[in-house]
């Protein structure tokens, strides 16, 4: 190939587009760089809800049918049906429907708490006695919060200023305490830095979003307060709503706007009742509406791999295979698609299947996010690297890029010089450019990279106009991939279990017939027989030391058995015909159960979970804009998020005074970054004053 330049890519961000993508049993629907829905790929409620709340948000329901492989007209029913039911109604429901609708199992349950009896809660739903007594024996009373002193003092905080006065537009200014919105008042808080986040949470409409969620009357803490906890929560770090307890309530409280965030035994039964009584379709609405806006890609290159997510508990979930201890086990997998800057593109998490399996749909979303004429080049490792996986990049029309699995293929091209510039670095690298054909898939171009003369590792890829070095730096840049892994398992929680309370069925996966292995070992047991038989016919006929005579006699017997084993291979294949390689679980154990999280209290947490994410990427790369520094922003920024300061709370604003960072580089890079945010409004959740940021003078 002879020798060319590649620059560095420097595209116009292509516009923002709906996206799914499905790999190893999950999906993520995402818009632009922002991931919107994240669910099994079997959840079929899950699934219509996304559907549904995209159209509710704005989307054509023709381009959301396309991405979901859905018709028109089966959209538009979805729509009719969740309009008239709500989320109720994009469940199909099986086997005889409950006599009391999921609304009016939370009316009875709060009618209950307030002391209503059972006689006539069952005359208000026009239901028998013994349903509501069984309800309430179930399920019992709605949890009621235990009503919190209003003179709790404040402890660490000598120097809080708490006003009783009432702040127009602020609800519930006016208590005393603490415990409801702060109205004016001058507080210390070590995780002042975390009210940055507040910069894309403003943008990404979490106020509407946390507003549309309601947890019943009586509360000590609003409920936008209580869901803004958790967000900025999982952002601090705790990996789950237990880790609350690690915060310092009197700093964290003026974090988000109230004297002290509740203790672990008032606020995980409040952000479960918050989920239990929202409706996750409104939710979901408002999510992907506040995504519509977020950052598109802005390279045609892409990284997907497969992350198993191993599960310890009890519950009859899948198995798949944990590549870190090499042995099948209960778990989940979680299968991104990254951009060349390290953002989800596409995010899935469901049970766990292979590459092979779950990258035809994940294509299909993100073809339909970027457009069908956009370029597309899809880097993944060597464990994907199978000719169905490579129909299936043709299929959607993306080039894909892999190492070549297995010994190194013989090369017919001699290797010549091929480089390319990576962050001004001129690269140049010794690669043998050739055409191969790869069974099952036709011809694909492989690169052979020889080190000291020697070849050390090939490449396939369907690119046929990129430069060879080009190529081999952009795969090797899908380690990229492994870093989101393992930075959102260790520092947003995506991979801890949201609910232990799991949703248990029949279990109506496909798996391996046991009865067709069986088959198929007495078809190798019959063909090892028939082989036999054959062999021992042979050396009878040409044995030197057997006489004529004795050969003669021997032969008929030997034909006999030969006919008979061919007669038995036959009938063995015949008999492998119609049995057929997987049976549902439950026909080979009626019993056989399969368990899957809640929907509501899962859908609530990932959304938290999802919003702490954009929106420390949001902050971390609006900071290396001015840092520059590729190595440690992620970390820098993650640190800055626990930098100390004073929030000062005034009728008509908010001020966030931090402590400047010791080093200098880092306290400028924070002053350039305080000026955008100042230059737009920012606000707290369910808090109207604008927010204004400041570092304190050197």
């Amino acid at each position: 190939m002879s020798e060319t330049v590649q620059d560095e890519l420097v595209g116009m961000p292509e516009p923002t587009v709906l996206r799914r993508h499905s790999h190893a049993g999950q999906t993520v629907v995402s818009y632009g760089s922002r991931v919107a829905f994240c669910y099994d790929s079997g959840d079929t409620a899950m699934r219509n809800l996304a559907v549904v709340a995209l159209t509710d948000a704005g989307e054509p329901g023709l381009r959301v049918a396309a991405v979901f492989g859905l018709s028109p007209e089966y959209v538009s029913r979805l729509r009719g049906r969740a309009h008239k039911d709500g989320a109720a109604g994009l469940v199909a429901r099986r086997g005889r429907p409950p006599k009391l609708s999921a609304r009016e199992v939370g009316k009875a349950r709060r009618w209950a708490a307030d002391g209503v009896t059972q006689t006539e809660i069952a005359a208000r739903l026009k239901v028998s006695r013994p349903v509501i007594s069984e309800l309430l024996v179930r399920c019992g009373p709605l949890p009621v919060q235990p009503i919190l002193t209003p003179d709790v003092a404040v402890p660490d905080a000598p120097d809080v200023a708490v006003s009783d006065v009432a702040v127009p537009g602020v609800p519930g200014s006016a208590a005393a305490g603490g415990l409801a919105r702060i109205g004016t008042g001058v507080y210390r808080s070590r995780y002042a830095g975390a009210s940055l986040l507040y910069g894309y949470l403003t943008a990404a409409g979490a106020s509407g979003i946390f507003g549309s969620l309601a947890g019943g009357p009586g509360r000590q803490y609003d409920d936008v307060a209580i869901l803004t906890v958790a967000t900025v929560g999982f952002a601090l770090g705790i990996d789950t709503v237990e880790g609350a307890k690690h915060l310092r309530r009197a700093e964290a409280g003026p974090l988000v706007g109230i004297g002290l965030i509740p203790e672990l035994r008032t606020f995980r039964p409040r952000l479960a009742a918050l989920a239990d009584r929202s409706d996750p379709l409104a939710l979901q609405r408002r999510f992907a509406a506040g995504l519509l806006a977020a950052d598109p890609p802005t390279s045609h290159v892409y990284f997907v791999d497969d992350h198993f997510v191993p599960y310890t508990g009890a519950r009859p979930v899948a198995k798949g295979y944990n590549t870190k201890r090499r042995l099948a086990e209960p778990g989940r997998a979680d299968t991104p698609i990254i951009d060349e800057r390290g953002r989800a593109v596409v995010f899935t998490s469901g049970e766990p299947s292979g590459l092979t399996r779950s990258l035809p749909a994940a294509l299909a979303e993100l073809r339909a996010v970027l457009g069908p004429d956009a370029p597309i080049l899809l880097g993944f490792d060597r464990g994907g690297a199978f000719p169905a996986t490579f129909a299936a990049c043709r299929t959607a029309g993306v080039d894909w890029v892999t190492y070549r699995r297995g010994p190194l293929a013989p090369h017919t091209q001699a290797p010549s010089r091929s480089w390319t510039l990576r962050a001004g670095k001129r690269i140049m690298l010794q690669l043998a450019d050739e055409i191969v054909t790869i069974k099952g898939y036709g011809p694909a171009r492989q690169l052979t990279l020889f080190e000291n003369d020697t070849p050390v590792l090939q490449v396939l890829t369907s690119d046929l106009t990129s430069t060879g070095a080009a190529l081999v730096c952009w795969l090797r840049a899908r380690w990229r991939i492994e870093n989101v892994f393992k930075y959102a398992s260790e520092h947003n929680g995506l991979d801890a279990i949201a609910d232990y309370r799991m949703d248990i069925g029949p279990d109506q996966r496909k798996v391996a017939n046991p009865a067709r292995k069986a088959a198929r070992q007495q078809l190798a047991d019959a063909e090892a027989t028939l082989a036999e038989a054959e062999r021992a016919l042979a050396q009878a006929l040409t044995d030197p030391l057997t006489s004529i005579k004795d050969t003669n006699a021997a032969i008929p017997g030997l034909q006999h058995t030969v006919a008979a084993a061919t007669a038995a291979l036959s009938g063995c294949r015949e008999s492998l015909k119609p049995i057929p390689a997987k049976l549902l679980a439950t026909d080979l154990d009626p019993d056989a159960k399969h368990a899957r999280p809640h929907l509501q209290r899962r859908g609530l947490q990932m959304i938290c979970r999802l919003l702490a994410f954009n929106a420390e990427a949001f902050l971390a790369e609006h900071l290396n804009a001015y840092l520059t520094d590729p190595d440690e922003y992620r970390a820098i920024t993650r640190n800055l998020l626990r930098l100390g300061g004073q929030i000062s709370y005034q009728p008509t604003a908010v001020t966030v005074t931090l402590d400047r960072p010791d080093t200098p580089r880092i306290a400028r890079a924070l002053e350039l970054v305080i000026q955008e945010l100042n230059a737009t409004p920012t606000h707290i959740p369910g808090d109207p004053r604008p927010v204004t940021y400041q570092v304190t003078k050197p």
